[in-house]
């Protein structure tokens, strides 16, 4: 149980290809494989997921129909416990959830139309089919936040938890280094501004005279590789962060079709032409045009650079005050100016490093500042950097010296496991039950059907 209490509650019923086959397979043949309290469960609940993992790719384990009833009942008795408990939860908290969890499929099925085709019905539909589940599933959890959240772990625990570890199954962990960056954009010149700036002017031309069609020339001369082969094509809901406010704005006040002026972005220069609007939600074409950079330009931001080192090596100025007045990356200036991996993680491995940062990591020392180096970023800008080597470890078997803090973090975890195990085992039993004879053999759904006072009640 514990392996699988530390995962509880990643599982979601919510997915809108379910619901369309889901009803297809509800007309011919189900029934109901559980019962917690008032709440049920569906055989079509469990097929449809493992169907859906299969289509995908995703290995399926032999008893996963065992695990995905657990779950359900699980969430169930969660859900039922923060109703008993008056747990808060607003219909603003599910409708934001919602239009998350639909933004996600529109990004992942290629755009609303397509959604809505494989899904057989309007986002609206959709919405409201998954409601009472997002529900559900926000409740449960709350629950298990609330059953948690008091968890606190010791010292002397961690120690505990680490000396039992035999010698021969410690962790090896390879060198890990936390690196920081100050980062310089090179900024091209006026006379390359104004010429991507009349590149963009006569697209717009030429697309509105009908010589050519948007997509068209997106395809040939958008400096966007995220848009381009869709031929400039970029969904997107009005509250996203990520996306530039010049951008977002400009999109929002076109009408269908229209093709808007050559606008700036921290990106670079684009025209928008409205595909269309609902709601908070946009389908647009782009053309974005970046100005060239010559050396000239990135020699000046290494000259900017070389300005802020030596304020760095002076002791004059701290990094994280370089980062917060200087840096023009917007990722890391965020993070102090740590460099992230995909996970969000400040702590890398050498085979997470830029390549390009590999020869600037062989000549630094932890502490010490790297003279500007030259770069070019995933997004294809030019310019320059400086950085510092924060930490790093050497390659090691696992230590409370080094490793304090991921050793407390598996203790935390299995400490929370207890007590929700505890918690199951306390509550199931007050819960009536009822269980198809198909899962009645699955571990932890016998005990609980052993420890309920409605475990002799057949389906």
């Amino acid at each position: 149980m514990k392996q699988f209490l530390v995962i509880l509650i990643l599982f979601v019923v919510y997915n809108p290809v379910w619901s369309q086959s889901g009803q297809a397979k509800k007309a011919l043949a189900d029934k109901i494989v559980a019962v917690v309290g008032d709440k049920i469960v569906l055989k079509s609940d469990i097929t449809n997921f493992i169907e859906d993992e299969k289509r995908q790719g995703h290995q399926v384990p032999p008893d996963a129909g065992c695990m995905l009833l657990e779950q359900m009942m699980i969430r169930k008795a969660l859900m039922l416990q923060a109703q008993k408990d008056s747990l808060p939860l607003s219909d603003e908290e599910i409708e934001a959830e919602l239009d998350q969890r639909i933004r996600y499929y529109i990004g992942a099925y290629g755009g609303k139309e397509a959604l809505e085709q494989i899904a057989g019905k309007s986002i609206y539909q959709i919405k409201e089919d998954n409601r009472i589940a997002i529900k559900e599933q926000k409740l449960a959890d709350a629950m298990q936040r609330s059953i948690v959240e008091n968890v606190r772990i010791t010292p002397t625990e961690v120690r505990d938890y680490f000396e039992e570890i035999p010698q021969d199954s410690l962790r090896f962990y390879e060198t890990e280094l936390e690196i920081k960056q100050v980062v310089a954009y090179a900024k091209a010149s006026r006379e390359l501004e104004k010429y991507a700036q009349d590149e963009l002017a006569e697209y717009k031309k030429q697309i509105e005279s009908g010589v050519t069609s948007f997509d068209r020339v997106a395809k040939m001369y958008s400096d966007d590789p995220g848009t381009r082969d869709a031929g400039g094509r970029f969904e997107f809901n009005r509250n996203e962060k990520s996306v530039d406010p010049v951008f977002s704005s400009t999109a929002f006040a076109l009408k269908e079709g229209q093709i808007s002026r050559v606008i700036k972005s921290k990106f670079g220069y684009h025209i928008i032409q409205l595909i269309s609007r609902t709601g908070d939600d946009v389908v647009v074409r782009h053309i974005l045009k970046i100005p060239q950079i010559t050396e000239k330009e990135v020699d000046e931001a290494i000259a900017k650079l070389d300005t802020i080192r030596a304020k760095l090596v002076a002791n004059t100025l701290t990094f994280g005050e370089a980062v917060d007045k200087y840096s023009e990356d917007e990722n890391s200036k965020f993070t102090a100016g740590s460099i992230t991996d995909a996970q969000g993680s400040p702590y890398l491995t050498i085979q997470d490093l830029d390549k390009s940062l590999l020869p600037v990591y062989n000549q630094l020392k932890v502490g010490e500042y790297s003279k500007p180096v030259e770069f070019t970023d995933e997004r294809g800008r030019k310019g320059a950097r400086i950085i510092y080597i924060q930490s790093k470890t050497e390659p090691h078997r696992e230590n409370l010296k080094d490793d304090y803090n991921r050793i407390a973090q598996r203790v935390m975890e299995e400490k929370k496991s207890e007590v929700l195990n505890h918690w199951f085992q306390t509550k199931m039993p007050t819960y009536y039950i009822s269980v198809d004879e198909e899962y009645r053999t699955c571990g932890e759904i016998n005990k609980w059907l052993s420890l309920s006072t409605a475990s002799n009640t057949g389906n």
